[in-house]
């Protein structure tokens, strides 16, 4: 199997119900940490990792997406020449540097369907998968490089992960397997949003994925699991049983900005970080 991965998807269809009003007409994946969309410091995140080829997830009012990852002739000739023109050196770069293509998700089904939505973007061939909402900070290396690299070695599945407390692993796909090492396990089991008490472990899933192409064969047959929703973890845990999917404790800090307390968090830690004096 091919071990370049070339393709990130980005599933983007959903509503961000927990910021209404705001995300009545916004895209949560467009709210800003500072000064720079959730969605584009994904983008900078696969960029990082050698990945070029940006697959989007839409859904109805999400334009701003597209539009994001485009010129405005109009904004950069009002501002062309002064000093607010290097507020567009990143985009711009982004632009450049990366392939952007567009699908629409018509039903929201869960994640597993809204991967299997991306199919047509991605083609036969592993590919990535990044949740904007989950905002990943690695000044030295990015996550998605860390798990890249990991494909390379093992060419399987990988989920990153990361330990929760007990009381919040309801929240989560959760899994348990095999160290490998340290920071390794081979997953043996897996479960969405298990009932509390009931977790295999503490290793909740985070929204950082590798996947191999035949999670599609896997995604057309599977049968609506938590919520009623086609659930990815249903899917991996197919893939588990049959082959092999790593979890990766990965080595960076997370924030959950889907949550307002995780996203006001993530944009203090980003203004002290990154953008303070």
């Amino acid at each position: 199997m091919n071990a370049t991965i070339k393709k990130c998807l980005f599933p983007a269809a959903g509503y961000g119900t927990r910021f209404l009003p705001a995300t009545k007409s916004m895209p949560k994946e467009m709210m800003p940490i500072v000064n720079k969309p959730l969605i584009e410091y994904g983008v900078d995140e696969a960029i990082a990792a050698g990945i070029d080829g940006m697959c989007i997830v839409t859904g109805r009012g999400k334009h701003s997406l597209s539009d994001h990852f485009d010129s405005n002739y109009e904004l950069e000739h009002q501002i062309s020449g002064t000093a607010k023109e290097d507020m567009l050196i990143d985009i711009r770069n982004i632009i450049d540097t990366a392939k952007f293509t567009f699908i629409r998700q018509r039903e929201m089904k869960g994640l597993g369907h809204a991967i299997l939505t991306g199919k047509e973007l991605v083609g036969d061939e592993p590919f990535a998968v990044v949740l904007a909402d989950d905002l990943c900070i690695n000044p030295d290396e990015g996550v998605l490089a860390q798990m890249v690299a990991l494909y390379k070695q093992f060419r399987c599945s990988i989920v990153a992960v990361e330990e929760v407390p007990a009381d919040e692993t309801h929240k989560y796909g959760v899994i348990a397997g095999e160290m490998i090492k340290d920071d390794l396990f081979r997953v043996d089991d897996m479960v969405e949003k298990p009932e509390p008490g009931t977790a295999p472990s503490n290793m909740a899933i985070i929204g950082r994925y590798i996947l191999t192409p035949d999670i599609f064969d896997i995604l057309e047959t599977q049968e609506p699991g938590k919520g009623g929703e086609i659930q990815i973890t249903d899917a991996l845990l197919k893939q588990a049983k049959s082959g092999c999917v790593l979890a990766y404790k990965f080595k960076g800090r997370r924030f959950d900005c889907g949550s307002v307390p995780g996203f006001i968090e993530a944009t203090n830690y980003c203004y002290e970080k990154f953008y303070k004096g």
